[in-house]
């Protein structure tokens, strides 16, 4: 178990997804993504959700990040934020994303 103020510590926010890019030299099937984060800038990602979706499929959708994780080197791309999601039955990932409409960067409360 963890504490309240353990989950405290993780900064998720909301953020729009505003470019898909091909990852061909990623090792499993991946996008590298823009997440406009409103204050918070724009930062990158690397996400495995090709199974799932395409490129214009996540464009403009708002998707939950962890953004105080290190930044971590996947192959020659640097992801800067950790964009969360859940695997299905198929052990396919399915983007975390908000009901209604939020300001980028919103903090998780």
């Amino acid at each position: 178990m963890i504490t309240w103020e353990d989950f405290e510590k993780v900064e998720i926010r909301v953020g729009t997804i505003i470019d898909v890019q091909d990852f061909p030299e990623a090792r499993r099937p991946a996008y590298k993504i823009k997440v406009d984060l409103g204050d918070n800038g724009i930062k990158k990602s690397s996400a495995q959700v090709t199974a799932l979706y395409k490129k214009e499929e996540i464009l403009g959708k708002q998707v939950l990040c962890v953004c105080n994780f290190p930044a971590k080197q996947i192959g020659s791309y640097m992801s800067e934020v950790l964009v969360t999601g859940f695997y299905n039955e198929n052990n396919e990932v399915v983007l975390s994303t908000v009901e209604r409409s939020v300001p980028n960067g919103s903090l998780m409360r």
